[in-house]
């Protein structure tokens, strides 16, 4: 019982292997066509857009505000997926998610840029060197979506657990490798492995309804117990009132979740550019 993320640049065979790890597996597989389905009642009408990686974070017509709710959003979804265990997941999220997560394998498949291009003129029908443009320009918000939100490369190597790299390994032969690691004990399900993601479930789902009263707050979850620490710019002239209004909706908020047991708000209210600084988690 595990979770297993395939990541994959544009063109790549993240999906063909995903399906194949599925199909041996008996495991769920879940893409952005399956998070498009779920979150129908979430009110994201720009989601499919968003999910497109088209744009960078600084591109995107989208507020501050409303990126931090489209990303709660993808997180809800996929940790309510993740939370359902025996699950292959191919997309460009899934492994940041899971850091941490001790049952869930994070695979890399990497392809000279040569076969994504060859991929990239049958599919699209364009020219070798069209086809090089067009992937730079699909690779690149990836690139800057990585950065802006965990500070680090996308494909970088020490975010995954295996990497393969397609060249002189087929994608069968791929398959396998993820199939007898992922049994290996260490990617097993443990009671510990699936509280975290319980916590982690259940911090997304707070994010998530607090997503109107302050969409950059940083939200922690232990064992039921919720820690929310509040953001709103101009904090240093924060005035008692608004802070104890601003808490009090919070608590309203979380409080209604099930599993919730206890609530913790810190409300010194950091500055947005504080979060931003640090990036969002």
């Amino acid at each position: 019982m595990s979770i297993v993320t395939i990541t994959t640049g544009f063109y790549g065979k993240g999906q063909e292997v995903a399906e194949k790890v599925a199909s041996r597996l008996d495991y769920r597989c879940i893409s952005r066509e399956t998070l498009l389905h779920a979150s129908d009642g979430l009110n994201l009408p720009v989601l499919r857009a968003f999910l497109s990686f088209r744009k960078g974070p600084s591109d995107i017509e989208l507020t501050s505000a409303e990126k931090e709710k489209y990303i709660a959003g993808v997180q809800l979804l996929l940790l309510s997926d993740y939370q359902k265990d025996n699950v292959v997941h191919h997309g460009m999220a899934g492994h940041f998610i899971v850091r941490g997560v001790e049952h869930g394998l994070k695979v890399l498949i990497m392809q000279d840029i040569e076969d994504r291009m060859r991929s990239c003129m049958e599919q699209e029908g364009l020219s070798r060197k069209d086809a090089l443009i067009y992937l730079k320009e699909r690779d690149h918000p990836l690139i800057e979506w990585g950065f802006h939100l965990y500070g680090i490369h996308p494909w970088d190597s020490d975010l995954y657990d295996l990497a393969i790299h397609l060249k002189r390994i087929s994608v069968d032969a791929a398959v396998d490798m993820i199939c007898r690691t992922v049994a290996l004990d260490v990617f097993q399900t443990t009671p510990g492995s699936q509280r975290h993601v319980d916590d982690l479930l259940l911090a997304a789902r707070a994010k998530w309804e607090i997503r109107d009263i302050n969409p950059y707050a940083d939200v922690s979850a232990h064992d039921g117990s919720l820690t929310v620490r509040a953001v709103l710019d101009g904090a240093s002239g924060t005035s008692v009132e608004e802070r104890d209004r601003l808490t009090e909706e919070i608590q309203a908020a979380v409080t209604k979740i099930p599993g919730v047991t206890e609530v913790r708000i810190d409300a010194a209210l950091y500055p947005i550019r504080d979060m931003v600084e640090e990036g969002t988690p």
